[in-house]
């Protein structure tokens, strides 16, 4: 039987008489990589802030890695990692002290802070770039080692907003091959994304139009649904449906 680690029962958030969120239900589980889609103004960034603890619903209910996003919001941040396309490391600070900085806040020990920085500047081959400002290095390899850093304290899972916008296409595919390393770990991939190529690696694949959940199942049946050749298609045939474009 397969691990639920998030939850939602008719999550809704209310901006005035703005419903940004509306009565969203879902499941993702143990491992999975979940893509969480949507055109501008869909609302996905307002739900993941309320997956993150970062934003309490208005209504509805949610459990993260098993806490309620109303009551349990500081366990909830213990247990998951984010990755963001606009910031995820300080660029003024080297590699070594963005690694040491993030898993301090992460909660890591200085034994384990030692031993976690040693393997990840081994693993990602920054041996020569560890005392170099983050500025310096080239995009691509930022956005490498901001994923993992956001999975240094293992957690259960790690939302990823946009995470590889902007890179090229050799990159974008590597980055992919770290995420399916986290996964066959058992780490939840929650990520969204504005390149329907990568909705195709994901487990399942979510699609919001205007605050709502119009279609989920896994690329492959959502293509046979939509009678499409690809996601791209998929999604436009959704998101032409929008009427709002602020999210």
């Amino acid at each position: 039987m397969k691990e639920t680690v998030i939850k939602t029962d008719k999550l809704t958030k209310r901006f005035g008489d703005f419903i940004a969120t509306n009565e969203i239900s879902f499941e993702v589980y143990k491992g999975e990589i979940f893509g969480f889609l949507g055109a501008n103004g869909a609302g996905k960034t307002t739900a993941m802030r309320m997956l993150c603890g970062l934003s309490t619903p208005s209504s509805g209910k949610a459990e993260i890695a098993g806490f309620d996003v109303y009551k349990q919001t500081e366990q909830i941040k213990k247990n998951i990692g984010y990755m963001s396309q606009k910031f995820s490391l300080y660029e003024d600070l080297t590699v070594l002290e963005n690694i040491r900085f993030f898993g301090g806040i992460y909660g890591l020990t200085d034994l384990q802070l030692k031993t976690k920085s040693e393997e990840l500047i081994t693993q990602l081959g920054l041996a020569s770039e560890a005392k170099k400002l983050v500025a310096s290095l080239p995009l691509g390899w930022k956005q490498k080692l901001s994923f993992s850093v956001a999975i240094l304290h293992e957690p259960k899972i790690v939302f990823l907003d946009e995470p590889t916008g902007g890179v090229d296409p050799i990159t974008r595919r590597q980055f992919w091959d770290m995420i399916y390393e986290a996964s066959n770990r058992g780490i939840t991939i929650f990520v969204t994304t504005h390149y329907m190529d990568e909705a195709e690696y994901c487990n399942r694949v979510s699609i919001m139009v205007d605050g709502k959940i119009e279609a989920l199942d896994t690329p492959h049946r959502l293509k046979e649904q939509f009678k499409s050749d690809s996601m791209d298609d998929v999604f436009y045939q959704l998101a032409r449906k929008a009427t709002r474009s602020d999210n």
